[in-house]
């Protein structure tokens, strides 16, 4: 349970990261209301729309995401991986969908952004991970 909390806020940092480096992402918080917890922070609406986008992507990055994957393996072998770059791209695409459903939440402007996106939200996780792992690691 630990994990998923960890593997949650750590997509969360990530995405807006990546909302904030790429230009085709944008973030919109469920409510207008704009009270900062801290000077220099996001807003408390702000913060959980990006926790509760996180929570989307890692669902969809779940259940659709690994079906594509595995269904998509010889492309995997033959590009070498590199249509995981697409792939993931689409499930940020995925989730505009599903946002766009909820009402609030990440808006993707096309495939060239989702696919950059996809690349900013990786690499930035996997660095954030990279300094959470000791904490993650499994006790035997």
């Amino acid at each position: 349970m630990l994990r998923l909390v960890f593997r949650s806020l750590i997509t969360a940092v990530a995405l807006g990261v990546a909302v904030w480096a790429v230009p085709g992402l944008s973030m919109t918080p469920y409510s207008e209301a704009n009270t900062e917890i801290l000077i220099g922070f996001p807003s408390l609406e702000v913060s959980l729309t990006y926790l509760i986008v996180a929570v989307v992507f890692g669902v969809v990055n779940t259940v659709i995401g690994n079906t594509i994957r595995v269904v998509a393996f010889p492309i995997y072998i033959l590009t070498l991986g590199l249509i995981a770059l697409l792939v993931n791209g689409l499930m940020l695409l995925i989730v505009n969908q599903v946002s766009t459903w909820l009402g609030f939440g990440l808006s993707v402007e096309g495939l060239s952004a989702g696919v950059l996106g996809a690349l900013v939200l990786s690499v930035t996780s996997w660095i954030i991970g990279l300094f959470f792992r000791p904490l993650l690691r499994r006790r035997r």
